[in-house]
């Protein structure tokens, strides 16, 4: 491998801002697990930089490389300024095009990759799933924790209008980008993110043929499939929004990387004009002024967990907080150890089962800590992971995204 191409530069950059002073150690997950420095952000680009400078062989740092979450709680934590994912994802993508994989990773993948990004093609996998869960210990160690992924029941389809009125005057206008995954295990996020903006005066724009944004092809490395999901979003935008609304930390991260992952190709300024417009839908609702909801009818305390690609590859951690402080009888407690993601990140619970379940299970304890009665995050990978590792403690609590709860405020509930 070399620097070529116009992520280059990005890559770079990111390489020569890395003091490796340290400081992104005690946030890196892999590296909490096995204290190896070649499992650490430093350790890993000082390796990438190895191999595009032609002194390593790609196949002697992938079992580094393959480990990484993409979580980027380094990004937070470095007072260099290191932008990691401009140079972990450029990176995976060109590897992608030049590595053997054995042939039951090649074919998850492409399983994986012909589904998930297509909600009519995932939705009855997902049902076939369930009845296969009986006798999942027969089946190859990748696929299980797939059948464990899947919710005990996978909701109906809940179509929504293309258009959603605002309630009262007007106050903004916005798309909303709706995420393939979530389509399909929770429908009801994107019913109660369509409530809320309508209760607060947004008229929103649910235009049917958005796909997927290529997110989830982006980080596992499938760059051509993700330039494709990209471009495809951006045909359907429409121009005369003041928003787009996320309402998936993954998906909205992924938004922002567009620039990044188009460089050289004429959407490229297309791309930035469309990544300054998305916004969490906690973001978006703070900036506007949210209306004050009606106290919950009765007391809740809840667990908020910070979904990475929110807190750390949006910076986005205060909105949901004050979201979630305007509904009365909500008793809001914090978990220990916010920057550690949960082990969603995504396919990482089919790629790497071990590191996932046991970063599952930490986060699991570290909410049942705290005596909460409910949790609240803002992607759906972490409601699922979260909520499958409770169970396996025992702790059953429900799993809300924030606009859920502030749904449910508004309806009495």
């Amino acid at each position: 491998m070399e620097y070529a191409g116009p992520q280059s530069e990005a890559m770079s950059g990111a390489i020569d801002r890395c003091v490796h002073c340290g400081f992104c150690l005690p946030g890196c997950p892999t590296y909490v697990l096995t204290g190896e420095e070649m499992n650490s952000p430093r350790g890993r680009i000082l390796l990438m930089k190895e191999v595009l400078d032609g002194t390593l062989e790609l196949d002697e740092i992938t079992p580094y490389i393959d480990p990484c979450l993409g979580c980027l709680s380094c990004v937070t934590s470095c007072p260099s300024g290191v932008q990691y994912g401009d140079l972990l994802t450029p990176f995976r993508m060109q590897a992608e095009t030049l590595r053997e994989r054995p042939w039951i990773e090649r074919l998850l993948r492409k399983v994986v990759l012909s589904t998930l990004p297509y909600p009519g093609r995932f939705r009855p996998l997902a049902r076939l799933g369930q009845f296969a869960r009986p006798f999942r210990n027969l089946a190859p160690r990748a696929l299980r924790g797939a059948l464990d992924l899947l919710p005990n029941r996978v909701p109906s389809s809940l179509p929504l209008p293309e258009l959603v009125p605002a309630q009262g005057s007007r106050r903004a206008r916005v798309m909303l980008l709706r995420t393939c995954a979530q389509k399909v295990l929770d429908p009801e996020i994107d019913m109660a993110t369509v409530r809320v903006l309508a209760r607060n005066g947004v008229e929103v724009v649910l235009p049917h043929d958005q796909g997927c944004c290529g997110a989830l092809s982006a980080h596992t490395g499938a760059g051509e499939q993700a330039k494709a999901f990209a471009k495809s979003v951006m045909k359907v935008l429409p121009n005369d929004v003041d928003a787009i609304i996320t309402n998936a930390a993954g998906c909205g991260s992924g938004i922002h990387e567009y620039p990044l992952w188009l460089a050289g190709e004429p959407e490229e300024e297309a791309a930035k004009t469309l990544s300054q417009k998305a916004m969490d839908i906690s973001a978006f609702l703070t900036d506007l002024g949210p209306i004050r909801p009606p106290d919950l009818p009765q007391p809740l305390k809840v667990a908020y967990h910070d979904a990475c690609h929110l807190a750390h590859a949006q910076g986005v951690t205060i909105p949901p907080r004050e979201l979630l402080g305007l509904i009365g009888n909500l008793d809001l407690v914090e978990l220990a150890n916010p920057e550690i993601c949960c082990g969603s990140a995504g396919t990482y619970n089919l790629e790497q089962p071990d590191n996932a379940a046991e970063l599952g299970r930490r986060k699991a304890e570290s909410v049942i800590s705290t005596g909460a009665e409910a949790v609240a995050s803002g992607n759906i990978g972490c409601l699922t992971q979260l909520g499958i590792h409770l169970k396996r403690q025992g702790y059953a609590i429900p799993t809300y995204h924030t606009v859920q709860l502030l749904d449910m405020a508004y309806q009495g509930a």
